[in-house]
């Protein structure tokens, strides 16, 4: 997964990922949670290159996919360094299976026409921003200086996020519709950003990482705001999807998984 940006400091004689870390298999899951969001979501977006509106959107897909490719880099390699299996974050973004992914399934919903990517990108990115924030604070000083640079990075997101909500919503009756299908679509898979499991109370209650459901008020509140100012209504759905946690993933997912794998599988060991 290498970028042209370096994402990790790492001081001289370290094995690659940064330097060894104790085992903790709490931590470990819940970065490879947060690594996952990004990377699989980071694959969608680039699936926009060359089919995205404009050229101004072309470019600005393209560059909060690869913040999103920074993130992942730097949740995955300390992941792997955590885990006890020192796998790096290649290893964890190319080796493993569907099944072993932990990412929401709304990060993997397919991009459909613009206005889901929006709003697939206004309820992301206003729970990263919070997620982040949160982290910054975090009693592990490595967690919160990532939570620093990445709130900062997810917040143009965020308001990219927010002027397109705004701009459809109160485009032509044919945008306006289109948005408001576009929250319908997404809405129900919003649930499961705030779901909580006996890993995460534990590093809540620790002070490592911020609690997810704690964050849902505020996460409501402000995208509230931005749907009631296009013009449009915060959906209610009857239900709500779950599993991505666990590796239970849509139908859509394997296609994806095989694209992003597909040259580490077609030439295992590479180099360039």
């Amino acid at each position: 997964m290498s970028t042209t940006r370096d994402v990790t400091a790492v001081p001289p004689g370290s094995p690659p990922g940064g330097p060894p870390s104790a085992a903790d298999p709490d931590l470990a899951r819940h970065l490879t949670c947060l690594g996952d969001d990004a990377l699989v979501l980071a694959q969608r977006l680039c699936q926009w290159i060359t089919r995205a509106p404009t050229i101004d959107e072309d470019l600005a897909l393209s560059n909060i996919a690869l913040d999103l490719i920074g993130h992942a880099r730097t949740l995955l390699s300390r992941a792997g360094r955590l885990d006890g299996t020192g796998r790096s974050e290649d290893d964890l973004a190319y080796t493993r299976s569907e099944r072993e992914f932990t990412n929401t399934l709304l990060t993997e919903l397919p991009n459909g026409d613009f206005a889901v990517t929006v709003a697939r990108q206004l309820a992301y990115t206003h729970y990263a921003v919070l997620h982040y924030q949160t982290l910054a604070h975090s009693a592990d000083p490595e967690l919160a200086a990532f939570g620093v640079r990445a709130a900062k990075e997810v917040a143009f997101h965020r308001l990219h996020a927010d002027r397109w909500t705004v701009t459809l919503g109160r485009g032509t009756p044919e945008s306006t519709r289109r948005m408001q299908r576009a929250l319908e679509r997404v809405w129900p898979y919003t649930g499961e950003l705030f779901e909580e499991d006996d890993v995460a109370r534990r590093l809540a209650a620790s002070g490592t990482v911020p609690s997810p459901a704690a964050l849902h008020d505020t996460w409501l509140a402000r995208v509230t705001e931005v749907v009631t100012e296009a013009g449009l209504a915060v959906p209610a759905p009857t239900w709500s999807a779950t599993g991505g946690r666990s590796g239970l993933h849509t139908e859509e997912f394997g296609p994806l998984i095989a694209e992003l794998q597909s040259v580490r599988r077609q030439f295992p060991g590479g180099t360039w």
